[in-house]
């Protein structure tokens, strides 16, 4: 797979605020939460592949074949950078961004594709990242998230060393609950209370 430059002109990446972290650290409770406060979000692509390809019987499974889940994880990454760029006005926060994808492979000593390089040079979000830390105390497996405690850590810090390497600030998530969560990113992102 090639990645190409979107060519039609797209809203300013400022608004498009990327939550990264480990499987299991509470990225996507955030992230409903924040939806649920009034902010527009985009769904996490590793999670929708898996249970795509369960649904039909697929084997682009991380437990299967590696290189096509990061395939089509990158297909799901562009879709939503891209129609990020119709939402309305404001931040658009996304459940994990292109960068994830570098840090997946590095996580499981594969090779990088040039084209998911330049994917994660090219699309840009916010240049601040919030990065949710291990808890070990909330961590739970479910049907999609097989990792174990031990690998939702090693994710954390692949990601950790992968988003400053393209550029950005990690801005680690406080271990408070969700309520609090969501006042801490809406205040950095100077938009207030929540709707």
């Amino acid at each position: 797979m090639r990645f190409t430059r979107p060519t039609r002109p797209t809203r300013l990446v400022d608004d498009f605020v990327v939550v990264t972290g480990g499987p299991g650290s509470g990225k996507t409770t955030l992230i409903d939460a924040l939806e649920a406060s009034g902010l527009a979000r985009t769904q996490e692509a590793g999670r929708a592949v898996i249970q795509e390809q369960l649904a039909a019987g697929g084997r682009a499974l991380p437990w299967t074949d590696r290189e096509s889940f990061a395939e089509l994880m990158l297909e799901r990454e562009l879709r939503s950078h891209r129609e990020a760029a119709d939402l309305g006005p404001g931040p658009v926060i996304f459940d994990r961004g292109v960068p994830d994808l570098v840090g997946y492979l590095r996580l499981e000593g594969l090779p990088l594709p040039a084209h998911m390089d330049a994917a994660a040079r090219e699309l840009r979000y916010h240049r601040r990242v919030f990065i949710a830390p291990p808890w070990p105390e909330i961590y739970a497996q479910d049907a999609e998230r097989k990792q174990t405690f031990e690998v939702a850590v090693a994710t954390y810090e692949a990601m950790a060393e992968v988003y400053p390497r393209y550029g950005y600030e990690l801005v680690p998530l406080p271990l408070v609950p969700v309520a609090e969560r969501v006042a801490f990113v809406r205040s950095c992102l100077g938009v207030g209370s929540s709707a």
